[in-house]
């Protein structure tokens, strides 16, 4: 790796603001996507947890755009020269409701960069801090964590990680076929350009996987949805997932959860076509 690990921790604490309008379009279009029926989106509609996703997207101009399909390293991320980068997971506090309508202001911040040895050579874990303000406003309404993780690219010799068994016992199961429209359409709303997701050619030769890889945030989106489903009431207080393994889009999946003893705790997962656990996650209800 030949940036130096001085060189990339310098980015902590490096910040910028962008502005957005929540509008209802997006809204409208990932009802669809996720296979909802359609419903009046006026001002004031509440925003579902994990939806703001859809806006602040990635505006960068084409000549910015590297090999991957993301825009080239450097600028607001650090620039980490290893190949392949993942969405690793989140964490999230939604302290008060983002509703259409609004204006919304979100400030980013490099919180942490930390540079491991892994079974497949280095890793580098960017810790991005997100806090989004709605019109004007001094506090918060949304604070997120974001885990990026950098890794080398795929050698033939390469140790995989054991899978691990996704919990056997659920009260909730939805299953999810990520055929390539869902895919595509994810991508579209999301302004994603990350080619593992819908160039298969790409995901394939170049970095070794074998199909095309369903987006982290699509899958948590998923098991936020599922707990909306069960329980269209719900006030989610906070909320945190963990990419545990990479679903592709050869089998169908399964979004599962099972709510806890405490009345309040939801844990939501998902888990592969064969019961091995591809995320795991965390909600806590008010």
């Amino acid at each position: 790796m030949s940036a130096q690990p001085d060189q990339l921790q310098s980015w902590i604490g490096r910040s910028e603001t962008v502005d957005d309008a929540i509008n209802s379009t997006p809204v409208v279009a990932l009802t669809a996507t996720l296979d909802h029926p359609a419903t009046p989106v006026d001002a004031g509609t509440l925003l579902p947890p994990l939806w703001h996703w859809l806006y602040f997207l990635p505006m960068h101009r084409q000549s910015e755009i590297g090999a991957d399909g993301h825009a080239r390293r450097g600028g607001f991320l650090p620039p980490v020269p290893l190949p392949r980068r993942m969405w690793a997971g989140s964490q999230f506090e939604f302290r008060s409701p983002i509703r259409v309508g609004d204006r919304v202001a979100r400030t980013s911040t490099i919180d942490d960069v930390a540079i491991k040895e892994g079974r497949t050579g280095k890793l580098v874990f960017v810790k991005v801090r997100h806090e989004l303000r709605c019109n004007g406003a001094a506090e918060s309404a949304l604070v997120e964590f974001h885990d990026i993780v950098y890794r080398e690219a795929q050698r033939p010799d390469d140790v995989v990680p054991p899978p691990q068994a996704a919990p056997a016992e659920a009260a909730w199961r939805r299953q999810i076929v990520p055929d390539d429209v869902l895919l595509f359409r994810y991508s579209a709303l999301t302004f994603n350009g990350h080619r593992i997701h819908y160039d298969r050619q790409y995901v394939t030769q170049v970095e070794g996987y074998p199909g095309l890889i369903v987006h982290g945030p699509l899958i948590a989106t998923l098991l936020m949805d599922l707990l909306r489903r069960q329980m269209p009431d719900a006030d989610v207080a906070s909320f945190r997932f963990k990419a545990v393994r990479p679903t592709f889009d050869l089998n169908a999946f399964h979004v599962s959860g099972q709510p806890q003893g405490d009345g309040k705790t939801i844990r939501l997962w998902a888990s592969d076509h064969e019961g091995w656990l591809t995320m795991d996650a965390t909600a806590v209800l008010r």
